[in-house]
């Protein structure tokens, strides 16, 4: 494992922990629990970084939790091998952390783990694959994704989803474009975005996840059937949602209903009106509502 300190006091460590002899993820390290804490294990969305995870892991830690957030592979600065990118590998890289962390610490044990967009569906398959590895799991605007419903072709749903071409923008266009649609966003959070990618010399910018590993994810993500798996899981689900009136939040809604309706622990706390990336946007609250849960005994 190799540390390198960040500038900040009130900024993680970064650390580099080795999975396999081709695999090294990078994790950004906020400390471990108190006695009054629980370990908290954060995972980013597709083409995403841990670093948006920053605000609320500052927050938690106040609290007394410890924190982890991981680049998952291909994102970030972790190790960015060309296949491995469906959803039981980058689960089972999940899992081979959560062992890890337990082994190095028993702190560590069986930690909340937390995940976004895609990484909430990922969470889901962690706590039905993995369920003695983890306390409970909290998807973040995700967890119920079932892209073969939207596009039973995968030609549909490749066509329609691949991402847009970035690579060449200047970075600051590009800040300050997300900054002017993101108004209420800290400027950390839109730094945390550009995370994404890589910062060039010439001032443009690279994901750092290229396109091809994108649309490997994404096909992972479309072969996923997050219902399948609700019936199956045993441990504590919070599902964290971002809710307008929209059609699309109405389906989101619906699938909600079925998650309630088979995990048998399951708590639903929607975000009224928020972003997708809500955990950027409302890092204090988001904190405030996995600690809640934590201390009202949900997860225990």
């Amino acid at each position: 494992m190799h540390h390198s300190p960040d500038k900040d006091t009130s900024s993680p460590m970064i650390e580099r922990v080795r999975l396999a002899d081709d695999l090294q993820l990078s994790c950004r390290v906020w400390g471990s629990p108190s006695e009054h804490g629980i370990p908290i294990v954060m995972v980013h969305g597709l083409a995403s970084n841990a670093q948006l995870w920053d605000g609320s892991a500052r927050h938690l830690t106040t609290h007394g939790h410890g924190v982890i957030a991981l680049d998952q592979r291909g994102h970030g600065t972790s190790d960015k091998p060309d296949d491995g990118y469906d959803m039981d590998t980058v689960t089972d890289d999940l899992a081979t952390l959560l062992d890890i962390l337990a082994q190095r610490d028993a702190s560590w044990t069986r930690p909340l783990v937390v995940g976004q967009s895609w990484g909430g569906n990922v969470v889901i398959h962690l706590a039905a694959r993995h369920p003695y590895r983890v306390r409970g799991v909290c998807a973040v605007d995700g967890g119920t994704i079932d892209l073969k419903s939207a596009f039973p072709h995968w030609d549909d749903c490749a066509q329609q989803l691949a991402p847009p071409h970035i690579a060449g923008t200047r970075y600051d266009r590009l800040w300050a474009a997300i900054k002017a649609t993101h108004p209420d966003w800290s400027d950390d959070a839109v730094d945390a975005t550009l995370a994404n990618m890589e910062h060039l010399p010439d001032g443009t910018v690279r994901p750092w996840l290229t396109r091809e590993r994108h649309m490997k994810i994404l096909r992972g993500l479309w072969e996923h059937s997050p219902h399948d798996q609700f019936s199956q899981i045993s441990v504590p689900v919070m599902f964290t949602p971002a809710i307008d009136n929209s059609d699309f939040s109405n389906r989101k809604r619906s699938a909600l209903d079925v998650a309630e309706q088979h995990i048998r622990r399951c708590k639903v706390v929607p975000f009224i009106g928020a972003d997708h990336d809500l955990h950027a946007q409302h890092p204090r609250r988001f904190a405030d509502v996995i600690h809640d849960a934590i201390t009202e005994g949900f997860f225990a």
